[in-house]
């Protein structure tokens, strides 16, 4: 059933736009990207990004779109095969039908929300990585988490079904097998607000797995693990925490945030390098007290650089460029995880990133 549903309410709604359709508008309408196509059919494959970003100037400005359809009744069930067909015609403004590819019959129970049945925004593959290797974590919490002591062996070069002892406080994770499960994270680098200094977390990269084995006191000060997959070394000082349970949305509803983001930077980038494309994934200096929510999109610019002013004898700034769009796929207290959905030039550590 996955192969052959294919959309929810906003992949319709990113298409519901003009043949005729203007590249600008104005006093505020949607600007639509000229060439668009008078009819579309829908492929496997497609995302609902790869769909907005094809017709929309602005793709997060779906929901205006949607509402000036007054055809279909529940625009999630779209297939594969199906063609979408632009109008700008009946006095409701421009608006799409639906002619059917095929027949297609759900099954009784079967919801067109189901994340089983979405199409994804974007490729989940790329956020479910991220998710599964870094986290934030606010430093009290790593101040007082277990760590890796030693191994049995004598040696921290661990590999599966190797044993280690962990010291520390633990909080009971179960895992499929019923037995509880964690992450073996290495603290990278701390993150600071690049305008006021303040700390906002630890950026933290998962190395391996773990289980407590069966015999364990989980109240005992030193607790034996066994690997269950590892990716490195396993170094003393090593955090061990509960592995975190996600369903990941496949149907994440771009927006942007309610309110004005004010000084947001892009301030570190998985790997530990500078550059930033499309499909990274970065942290973002605003998080939950600023008011980001999952699913905000954001517009990334690049800082304009310093220039000395021979004639007037002063140095100028250059104005701030637009160069992408992100995505927030993940909120903390005070910091954000989002990932690049669009790139139009080289982005770096350090980029501004503002409400579109």
């Amino acid at each position: 059933m996955r192969a052959y549903v294919f959309c929810r309410l906003f992949s319709v709604a990113l298409l519901f736009l003009s043949v005729n359709a203007q590249v600008v508008a104005s006093n505020g309408q949607l600007a639509l990207k000229s060439g668009a196509p008078s009819e579309y059919r829908i492929q496997r494959g497609d995302t609902l990004w790869s769909i907005a970003d094809m017709y929309l100037e602005q793709p997060w400005r779906w929901r205006e779109l949607w509402m000036s359809n007054p055809q279909i009744d529940d625009p999630r069930l779209i297939y594969p095969g199906d063609t979408l067909i632009l109008k700008a015609a009946g006095g409701f403004g421009p608006h799409v039908s639906l002619q059917r590819g095929r027949d297609i019959k759900l099954q009784p129970g079967i919801r067109a929300s189901s994340l089983e049945l979405a199409i994804p925004l974007i490729g989940l593959d790329q956020i479910g990585s991220f998710l599964r290797r870094n986290r934030v974590i606010d430093p009290r919490t790593a101040e007082s988490a277990p760590y890796v002591l030693g191994s049995t062996k004598g040696n921290l070069l661990s590999s599966p079904g190797d044993t280690i002892m962990v010291r520390g406080a633990l909080g009971v994770t179960n895992g499929s097998d019923g037995l509880p499960s964690f992450g073996i994270y290495r603290i990278e680098k701390s993150l600071k607000d690049p305008i006021t200094g303040e700390l906002l977390g630890l950026e933290a990269r998962v190395i391996g797995s773990a289980r407590a084995l069966q015999t364990a006191d989980l109240g005992a000060e030193i607790v034996e693990f066994e690997i269950r997959s590892v990716s490195e070394e396993i170094r003393q000082g090593d955090k061990v925490l509960p592995l975190r349970t996600r369903v990941l949305d496949a149907a994440y509803e771009p927006r942007p945030p309610s309110k004005v983001v004010e000084n947001g930077y892009m301030i570190s980038v998985e790997g530990g390098v500078d550059q930033v494309g499309a499909l990274n994934t970065v942290v973002v200096n605003k998080g939950q007290r600023d008011g980001i929510e999952v699913g905000h999109v954001l517009e990334i610019f690049k800082v304009g650089k310093t220039q000395y002013d021979a004639v007037a004898g002063e140095s100028v700034a250059f104005p701030d460029a637009r160069a992408g769009l992100l995505m927030i796929f993940e909120v903390f207290d005070k910091s954000s995880l989002a990932l690049v959905l669009k790139a139009n030039r080289p982005l770096a550590v350090m980029d501004k990133v503002k409400t579109p």
